[in-house]
């Protein structure tokens, strides 16, 4: 730990008021100490990493973390704060604030090093010693765990001495450590105590992973439990013995992304919530797992299920809903890029009558181009078919894990026969994932439990999914979907130049967030179809030309005024240029992630403007995806062209007008002010979502 952190990381007297302002004095020490190369791309990377979930801690403790290129070692720098800064805790600002920083390729002992630290930070002595401390070298020596001069004891643990465990280490005989129950004495030494398996991980795998380990483990400790946890972080992780999983009594998963291999924890009462709660409320946790094993609830062990964790603060019905949605959206995107792609590719080879050309099993001549195209259009066509059923098969998954899938792909084929499409779709997924749900409420005999996953519920849900598609709501919804179709078919005018300006303003706004999936996928739910309307090819022309705007705008942007940015972003415009060529608006997220002001706003103008202008010139696209690569398959591809480079120029544009506007010039400076540096609306989880 020595290397990581010295006195010159360490400012007792930060007098910085936002989370934005700390994290750049404290970076600014280790850009003086040699330790990161470029403030601002640094700073980029810890807000960005900031967006996807606060990083302040009950108790006072704040800990922004990245691991970002522009660090070239392991370093941690920390500040205290006399006013205090918020981090976004649930009991107020931090006056404890660590800034961890790990490099793209950090080798596993650093960062086990630095998540023995995170466990550190949940030892009361640890963090009042750091509030008493009188000067930065005995900060940094209490830190790194030295031992006192006098030979008293320290009050941390020596971190390094604790890297194994916080990296999850086993013994030599490869059995793992439980945490120690409480001792109940000898007259019931006999009485087998309850037991709990966990796992915990968050993004970046270096704090919250850990901390959120120690507060189980002492938590375990004190309600008389064996709670044995598996922290999945970046450094890797040790696996639990196969015998302590099989032998526990319940699961609690506290984790912000998926569980590794979790289908070793199926069949068991589960609790499933994110990191923080781990680390906020372990106790409440193992008092919930135990009501369930004593209920007899088994979720199988399963990945993340919104429901269960609709007790998190700040997650309602409607960011759960959104979960579900997205969820089927993402895995349905291949498949209409795949299909619609090739669709376009046979109607540009063969023309548009090559959708009424004989099955390729009965005549296909290898010289023939025709052949070729027929081909090309009856794969992409069966590709389409399986968009509505991926659809609702996913969003069930989402809501209720693998059980989910039966019922959910079985009620969208029934959409797809009974021609209720994408709004049968979505019905379908919903009513699966929540009769799945309900089925999983009811308490069962632990006889039965074992079949439950495989027969049980897929009987009964498929069963109850397929009566209300086909007898109860099908019909309606299937009213609906024409209804939908046939008012996109009579847009015309200035409300289709509207549509287009909309349409636009959703592209930019997010730049691959949600509110950019719902128009993508507004937009590709009128070509899944064999033969769309043209008012459908018209959308999905506008809403692909808004996406490209973004990035290509940055990229002009950067060339004609690239003193206006830093290095690290000009180096980003170069290949935003590619990026925004191929229709991947997320080129242009690190330039939103330092400058959201003057960006995002200045993306949706131009996005708006893009997507109005060609609808007005009614340019028309079968292609889901392609960018600039299916230029040939566009209708009036060159007035197409003219509303990208007209949106790209006014975005461009105002970015520029904005960033000279400014009376701080960049150097090194954030672009525009401290308060400048935020992370973009929303991570993108698909390239293809644009």
């Amino acid at each position: 730990m020595s290397e990581m952190i010295t006195a010159d990381l360490v400012d007792l007297d930060l007098s910085a008021d936002t989370k934005e302002a700390a994290a750049r004095a404290l970076a600014e020490r280790m850009v003086a100490q040699g330790r990161v190369t470029d403030l601002e791309g640094f700073l980029a990377d810890v807000a960005a990493r900031e967006a996807q979930m606060p990083t302040g801690l009950d108790g006072g403790i704040g800990i922004p973390h990245c691991r970002s290129e522009y660090v070239t070692e392991p370093s941690l720098a920390f500040g205290r704060s006399a006013e205090g800064v918020d981090f976004g805790a649930p009991d107020g600002p931090a006056d404890l604030i660590f800034l961890i920083a790990a490099p793209a390729g950090a080798d596993d002992a650093h960062l086990t090093i630095l998540s023995a630290l995170a466990r550190q930070l949940m030892n009361a002595e640890f963090t009042s010693a750091l509030r008493s401390v009188g000067d930065a070298e005995s900060a940094a020596a209490l830190i790194r765990g030295d031992e006192p001069e006098d030979g008293t004891d320290s009050a941390a643990t020596p971190v390094a001495a604790s890297a194994g465990a916080a990296a999850g280490s086993s013994p030599a005989d490869g059995s793992t450590t439980a945490a120690a129950p409480v001792d109940k004495g000898a007259d019931d030494s006999d009485a087998q105590p309850f037991r709990i398996v966990a796992v915990t991980s968050c993004p970046t795998g270096i704090a919250h992973t850990y901390m959120a380990a120690e507060a189980l483990e002492n938590a375990g400790r004190t309600a008389g439990v064996e709670l044995v946890v598996e922290p999945q972080g970046s450094a890797g992780f040790t696996r639990l013995d196969p015998a302590v999983i099989a032998a526990a009594d319940a699961v609690i998963f506290a984790h912000d992304v998926p569980v590794r291999e979790k289908e070793r924890f199926a069949g068991k009462p589960t609790v499933d919530v994110g990191v923080k709660a781990g680390i906020n409320r372990p106790t409440e946790l193992i008092t919930e797992v135990r009501g369930k094993a004593e209920r007899g609830e088994v979720t199988g062990g399963s990945a993340p299920t919104p429901v269960e964790r609709g007790g998190e603060a700040g997650e309602g019905y409607g960011s759960m809903l959104r979960k579900w949605l997205m969820s089927g959206v993402s895995y349905m995107v291949p498949f209409v890029a795949a299909g619609g792609l090739l669709i376009a590719l046979g109607f540009a080879i063969g023309g548009y009558e090559i959708k009424s050309a004989p099955s390729v099993m009965q005549h296909f001549v290898w010289t023939q181009t025709d052949s070729w195209a027929a081909l090309m259009f009856q794969i992409g066509a069966v590709a389409f078919g399986f968009l509505v059923p991926v659809l609702a098969g996913y969003i069930a998954y989402g809501m209720a894990d693998r059980p989910g899938l039966v019922p959910g792909f079985v009620g969208g084929m029934i959409a797809s026969t009974i021609n209720a499409g994408f709004l049968g779709g979505l019905a379908a997924g919903l009513i699966a994932g929540g009769v799945v749900l309900a089925i999983q409420k009811v308490k069962i005999p632990a006889a039965v439990r074992g079949i439950m996953p495989v027969v049980v519920i897929p009987l009964i849900s498929t069963a109850i999914v397929g009566f209300l598609m086909f007898v109860v709501i099908g019909k309606p919804i299937a009213s609906a979907q024409k209804g939908m179709t046939d008012w996109l078919n009579g847009l015309s005018g200035s409300n289709a130049i509207l549509l287009g300006a909309l349409l636009g303003l959703m592209m930019c706004f997010d730049l691959g967030g949600p509110v950019n999936k719902v128009a993508y996928t507004f937009a590709t739910a009128g070509i899944a179809v064999s033969n769309p309307s043209d008012s459908a090819m018209k959308i999905m022309a506008a809403v692909m030309a808004a996406g490209m705007v973004p990035p290509l705008a940055m990229a002009l942007a950067t060339t004609v005024r690239g003193k206006l940015f830093t290095e690290t972003e000009r180096e980003n415009g170069k290949a935003a240029w590619v990026l925004g060529a191929s229709f991947i608006s997320e080129g242009a997220i690190p330039f939103a992630a330092a400058d959201p002001l003057r960006v995002i706003p200045s993306s949706m103008v131009g996005g708006a403007i893009t997507g109005s202008l060609s609808m007005a010139f009614g340019a028309t696209l079968r292609a889901p995806h392609g960018g600039i690569f299916v230029v040939p398959l566009i209708g009036h591809a060159f007035l197409y062209l003219i509303a990208i480079a007209v949106g790209m120029c006014v975005t461009a544009g105002l970015v520029v007008v904005l960033k000279g506007m400014r009376k701080q010039p960049v150097g090194g400076t954030a672009p525009g002010a401290p308060e400048d540096i935020a992370a973009p609306a929303a991570e993108p989880k698909q390239p293809v979502a644009a």
